[in-house]
Order: C-alpha cells, then structure tokens, then sequence
C-alpha cells in the first residue's frame, strides 16, 4: 500500500510541469496568510465564510461607501482611503482596470480585490419599494449534506441521531440595500425531529440585513454579529491573525453584520443598528437575549462553563443545551473626520444564572464570576499617508485595564513596518471581546510585535515579524509567570505562469516540566515550500510541510501534497489531492487547505502516518443551477483504529462524500 501511494504521488508531483494551478486567487491568500493557529480558531472560519459570500454576491465598487470596502479583511485603511479618494475625484469607474490607477493598489490587492467586486453605473440612490423587493430581489437555495462510510462508537450506542450530516442555506437579496437569510444545521450524530428535536434541525439561524436607508446605515434584525474598536470591549465577528494582521496593516473596522453561519455559540439575537447623526458622527446600538448552553455545578443552580461547541448528539449534551440564558445590550459613538479617529464603546451582560467557575486550578482564579459585568474602552486613531495609529483602552467591572496600540509607517513605496503593543491585564475580563493576542484570549499578556512588509516589484513579496509576549499570571500548563517568542518569515514569487511559496516559524513557549517544579521551553520549528504552475485549463500546486516540536520529548514530522485541477469546460471545474504525510505525534501535526463545499471551511490536521487523497467536481450547469460533490479519503497506515470515545472508528480508513445543490431564483 505504502509503494502503491509513493507511486502515485511521484506521478502527480511530476505532472507539474505540464499541468497548471486553478485555485482561485483569493484561496491562495487564505492559504498562505494562515497559521497553525488562525486554522484552529472559529475566528478564521468566519473569515473564510465573508469571502465566500463576498465572491458568490460581488460589490460593485462605484456604489460602495468607506464601510463596505472595510468589510475586505485584506485591504489596508490607507488603500480603502485611496479607492474612496478616486472615486470622489473621478467618479465611477467604467472597468476594473482602473484600479492599476490608484498607487497604493499593487498588483495582487487589484487581482484579490477583482474577485469580489465589478464596475456597473450607479442608479440614483433610493430605497426600494416592497413592490421592488419582491418582484426584483434574489433568492439562494444551498443543500448540503455529508455521508460517513463507516461507523463511529457513538453511532452504535451514545449518540441519539444518525450519522448524516447536513444542512440548507437560504439567501434573499435585494442589490446592496436588503439581505435576509435563514440557516439549518445538523451535526452528525445528533437527534432530526422525534422526541429530543420537534423542531427538525439541531441549530437555525436567521436575520434581516437593511442597509443605507438615509441616515440609517445599517439595521440587523434576528441574529446577527458585531465588532466595535479594536475588539477589547466586544467582538463576536472575526479576528485576523498575526500574518493576516502585517498584510492589512491592522486595519479594523466597526460593523454589524447578519449570523448566517453554521456556528452556534458566537452570535447576538435581537437588533443592532447604526445611524448617522451628522457627518463623521455614527452612534450604533443593539441588544440581544438568547438561551445558551453551559455546564452546570453540582449545585445545579451555577455556571461552572460557558460553552460553544454547538453539539447535542448524546442524553448529557443535551441536558447542557439552552439550560442558561444571557442578555446583552450595548452602544458605540464614532467620529472620524480629516484623518482623525474617536470612539466610545459600552457593552453591559447578564445572566440568569450565577457564574461561578471551579477556581482550584489557578490559571483560573481570574476568570469571569457573578451575574452581571458591564465593560466600556475608548478607541482612537489617525492616518496619515505615510503611517497610521490606532489603539483602543478599555475597563470594566473587574477594575482592571486592557489596552492594545498599533502604528504603521510606510517607510518608502516598498517597505512598510508595524509595531504592536498590548497590555491585557490578567484581572481584566470581557465576555464578548477578541483581539490581537498570543494566549486566545484579552486578558493576561503584555506583548509587542514588529513586523515588516516588503514588495520591491510585483513579482515578490516578503512578510517578517517578531512577537514576545509575557504572562504575569499562570496560565493552562504553565503554574507560574510565563513567556513566548514567536518569528517568522515568508516570501512568494510569481513570474509568467510559475508561483513559488517559502514560509519558515520558529516558536518557543514556556510550559511546565514533568515533575511542574518549574518551566522548559516548548519549542516549535514550522515550514512549508510550495510550487504553482498556472496554464489555463489544467493547473497544479506541489507543497512540502515540515514540523519540528521538543518539550519533554522530540516529535518531528512532514507531509508532501499535489494539486491538480481540471477545467475542461466552462461549466465543469476537477480538482484532486494528494498528500502523504509522516509525523511522530499530535505535537508535529500538520495542515493541508483542501478545496471543499461553497461557504465550508476546510483545513484539515494530520498526525501519525497515512495518505489523504480528495476528489472535487463542480458543475454550473447553468446560471441557476450548481451542484457538487466531494471525495476524501485518508488511510491510516500506523493504527487499527481512528480517534477515541464516541468519536472512535475501529478502522484504519475513513471516506465521506459531501454533496451539495445551489439553486438561483
């Protein structure tokens, strides 16, 4: 089997000379802008979702205000600047070309950017009629579903439903001014209708999205996420990583934007708005009250964990499902004007039960405890041409301070530098809040991170940074005051038809040693090479993945991996993998992007010894009608069993076919 597996990913790697690459731009940023972490976080998830429905629902940019464009996770606050500047100066743009006008565009923002956006004239802005809406507005219907071909332990005995996994995604939209959505979900293993779900799907998820109705921006209705400031006050919406944070230079945006999203734990239900009161002058608004699932104390009565997993598969999950209830309300006031930049933001929660975490284990002494916490921060900034501030500081019921500060200079027209500093109180808690931090969470680091960006021609880019981060107070496998320091460096190169990718991350991180007397460093060697030849209607990538991790014992690991895709006709896109991977451990894992579902995040990690290999086709057969399906397979070759409890399959391999049906009308 393992000659048979060799023999063909030789084959394919060799391919590569005559085949090309066709994953699309923007997949490849995903990709490359990625780490270890962003892929084990809902936060990237998020991203990945807003670019899908940004590429499936393009913009037209002669129509787009400041805050649509800032809605783009990989523009930077002086190209949205710059954009909005020439559209003012020169009015609409008749094609897209004309990007290459606008200096701060280099050539990959302007490809990236073509994506998601077009150039059409602009009708006289006006709200629509109802009449308008129903007689012109479209409507997406997308199904969804996942076949197992195998059984795991909790499909036998533990979990209440079968082992499908589906769900449907129901989109309405009315140009840029009216959205509405509606989401079903349904997770493998848990209960469709009957006694412990009359109402069919596990999770729903809708709302109403109206947008420039005169001095109301924006209004969102149901369920929905925000983001205010810098996040340290309340951000449920998504939060870059470091290399995608260098890429865009820090650029935030406040916003508000409808849930319509399979994740069941980071939303708001109810309304949220922002209207302008005067020019520069936004004030926002919302509240929310939603059941919630959390883990109880022996009391029955507290709140031990809040939790977001969104799983109710087996009796005890179940028990733990909507067994807490939380209501948050909140405002932001905005000012921007000539560069310069000020906001407020206050946010209030409470819960209808106690929270009262276990304490005995001391990295979480402080964590979140009572029924009700209130936070407020103040977020500042200014831009210039050549550099950029912006910071937010904030405080609450806790007593304690958060505050994290970023500058940007463009040093010349191919060097720009950042600096990072964030001080999060180990005292200072925020219930909703996420931001730029190396421990996950706004509470208990002290760090500062350079970083640098260097495009001396179109061709090549290069991405560096350093980050040191200190832990005043202990933290999960650390007992006492504790350290990290992170770097990394990654260039790319295009020329004609050839793409080339070199990423190398050292990271060390301090942990308890085995007798916990004290701490050793954890050190972590991460790198990855990779080839891409773009000829048209076939196209390839070749990547290397190499781990090196040391704390208590060494765990070394790689993994090679090929690409191939296939469009033989307009209406007909293949793609096939292939990757052999070979890691000591968990601690040397790796991960491969995979190409899957429309509005799916797929990263998948890999340990132990094994090939994984998928098979993608999609088919437009026409304007309305798509459909997909989607092969993988990995074959373990060091175990007789994968996972463990429920989740366990007492195999070495195992397939899923994922299917999906789009419908435009």
């Amino acid at each position: 089997m393992k000659k048979k597996a060799f023999g063909l990913l030789l084959a394919m790697v060799v391919s590569v000379s005559c085949l090309a690459q066709t994953e699309r731009p923007w997949e490849r940023y995903f990709n490359e802008l990625g780490v270890m972490e962003d892929m084990e976080s809902a936060s990237w998830e998020s991203v990945y979702e807003l670019l899908s429905e940004l590429e499936e629902h393009p913009l037209n940019i002669n129509a787009a205000t400041r805050e649509d464009l800032e809605r783009f996770p990989f523009l930077t606050a002086q190209q949205v600047e710059d954009i909005c500047a020439y559209l003012y100066q020169y009015g609409s743009m008749q094609t897209l070309g004309e990007l290459a006008m606008i200096e701060s565009l280099d050539y990959d923002t302007r490809q990236l950017l073509s994506l998601f956006v077009c150039a059409e004239p602009v009708e006289k802005r006006t709200f629509p009629s109802l009449k308008d809406l129903a007689k012109y507005g479209k409507h997406e219907l997308m199904l969804t579903g996942k076949i197992p071909f195998y059984e795991r332990r909790g499909d036998e005995e533990g979990y209440l439903g079968y082992k499908y996994k589906h769900s449907f995604r129901y989109t309405y939209s009315y140009k840029e001014y009216v959205k509405a959505g509606l989401v079903g979900a349904q997770d493998a293993g848990e209960p469709f209708f009957g006694t412990h779900n009359k109402w069919g799907y596990d999770h729903y998820s809708f709302y109403v999205l109206v947008q420039k109705l005169g001095r109301l921006k924006t209004l969102a209705m149901g369920r929905y996420r925000v983001n205010f400031g810098m996040g340290l006050v309340i951000n449920n919406d998504f939060n870059l990583g470091k290399l995608a944070t260098l890429s865009t230079l820090g650029q935030r945006t406040n916003s508000i934007r409808g849930h319509s999203s399979r994740m069941e734990g980071n939303y708001l239900q109810g309304a949220a708005a922002t209207v302008t009161v005067a020019t520069g002058l936004d004030v926002s608004a919302f509240v929310s009250y939603r059941n919630i699932d959390a883990t109880l104390n022996s009391d029955g009565e507290t709140i031990a964990t809040l939790l977001k997993t969104g799983y109710h598969r087996t009796e005890s999950e179940l028990l733990r499902k909507n067994n807490a209830a939380e209501f948050v309300a909140g405002a932001n006031v905005n000012f921007s004007r000539s560069g310069f930049r000020v906001g407020a933001t206050a946010v209030y929660n409470s819960y209808d039960r106690e929270l009262k975490p276990n304490t005995s284990q001391i990295y979480r002494y402080h964590y979140p405890a009572g029924k009700h916490f209130y936070n407020i921060g103040i977020d500042y900034g200014y831009r210039h041409h050549r550099f950029a501030f912006r910071g937010e500081t904030a405080t609450g019921g806790c007593g304690a301070i958060a505050s994290l500060n970023t500058l940007s200079f463009r040093l010349s027209g191919d060097i720009e530098l950042m600096a990072i500093h964030r001080f999060y109180s180990y005292k200072y808690y925020a219930l909703h809040a996420e931001s730029f931090s190396e421990g996950g969470s706004v509470q208990n680091e002290n760090g500062v991170y350079l970083g640098v960006t260097w495009r001396p021609n179109r061709n090549f880019r290069l991405f560096a940074y350093s980050d040191f981060a200190y832990f005043a107070w202990p933290r999960y496998q650390a007992d006492k005051a504790s350290r990290s320091w992170e770097n990394l460096i990654q260039m790319s190169y295009e020329k004609g038809n050839w793409a080339f990718f070199g990423r190398y991350r050292y990271k060390m991180r301090e942990k308890n040693n085995e007798a916990k007397t004290g701490l050793i460093d954890q050190t972590t060697h991460r790198g990855r090479l990779s080839a891409d030849y773009n000829g048209g209607i076939w196209t390839a990538k070749t990547q290397g993945d190499i781990a090196y991790s040391t704390y208590k014992k060494n765990s070394f690991g790689w993994m090679v991996t090929q690409n191939l895709s296939c469009k033989p006709l307009a209406w007909i896109d293949v793609n096939a993998s292939l990757g052999y991977f070979h890691t000591d451990d968990y601690d040397s894992r790796l991960y491969t992007y995979e190409r899957g579902m429309l509005y799916t995040f797929n990263f998948p990690a890999f340990y132990g010894e094994g090939i994984r290999y998928a098979l993608r086709v999609r088919a437009d057969i026409s304007k309305e009608w798509m459909v997909m399906a989607r092969l993988a397979v990995t074959d373990y070759f060091d175990r007789d069993h994968i996972s463990s409890g429920l989740q366990q399959i007492n195999r070495s391999s195992m397939s899923d076919l994922e299917l999906q049906l789009r419908w435009k009308f």
